[in-house]
């Protein structure tokens, strides 16, 4: 969760799959299902001693359960927007700016998520920010022709492949041609690799937002990204650090004018 919120208020906040899994559109016992199968991986994706290797597969068996319980249950596509107003889904404080100024200064902004894409776009249409230079890499709900969920669309993406291997086909390579920066927000170890593969990159700025279990899982994190923010929910460093980039460019430009 590093663009929605973690928690408000001492309260967790919902993840796109939450948001899906303990709607009214599931029933109890596909809920209790899908509760057993968080209890049981939640723990291995974050567990500190194990390499992200061994994680994989477990991931991949996580997911792919979860994705076959979902489509046992008979979900319609316009349900989808439904969900995500009945939801408590919330941004960081300041993901308006964050959006904005990324769109208005021409800058494609790449969500990778091991979420749902659909309801990941839902969210940001109900809140205003799905500008056109936002680009996601998610998966994707595969509905038939009558409007029911009978699959996932693509490769499968988990928090551990989140790299060019599950976008070689995509606008993604495209769009970063000609750009030689990225800043790279994560909150998880598998977020690193998220720039791999992107050609001509010459500087990465890696933010890591560290949400659970600060304690035991610090030190991996401060080793790993340059920036670490301890349960912050605000995008505050990231939007001052964008004004700055942003002013230093002017004045670059400026300067050689």
């Amino acid at each position: 969760m590093t663009l929605s919120r973690f928690a408000y208020n001492g309260k967790r906040c919902p993840s796109s799959h939450n948001i899906l899994d303990n709607s009214r559109i599931i029933s109890e016992e596909c809920q209790k299902e899908l509760k057993v199968l968080l209890h049981h991986y939640y723990p291995i994706e974050i567990d500190p001693n194990r390499t992200t290797r061994e994680k994989i597969p477990h991931m991949v068996e996580w997911w792919t359960k979860a994705h076959n319980l979902l489509c046992q249950q008979k979900i319609q596509k316009f349900q989808i927007a439904q969900i995500v107003r009945e939801s408590n889904a919330m941004l960081r404080e300041g993901y308006k700016m964050f959006f904005n100024t990324l769109y208005h200064n021409n800058i494609p902004l790449f969500i990778f998520s091991a979420g749902i894409g659909d309801i990941l776009e839902e969210i940001m249409r109900q809140m205003k920010v799905f500008h056109p230079n936002v680009h996601i890499v998610s998966n994707y709900m595969d509905f038939d022709e009558n409007g029911f969920l009978q699959g996932f669309k693509g490769q499968l993406i988990h928090t551990y492949n989140k790299n060019s291997s599950v976008c070689e086909n995509s606008s993604y390579f495209q769009q970063c041609q000609g750009k030689t920066n990225i800043l790279l927000l994560g909150d998880s170890m598998g977020d690193l690799t998220m720039a791999d593969g992107v050609p001509g990159v010459q500087n990465i700025l890696k933010i890591g937002f560290l949400n659970d279990k600060v304690e035991e899982r610090r030190e991996r994190y401060v080793d790993s990204y340059d920036i670490v923010l301890e349960k912050d929910e605000t995008l505050d460093v990231v939007n001052g650090l964008l004004q700055d980039i942003l002013h230093q460019g002017d004045r670059m430009e400026m300067q050689g004018s």
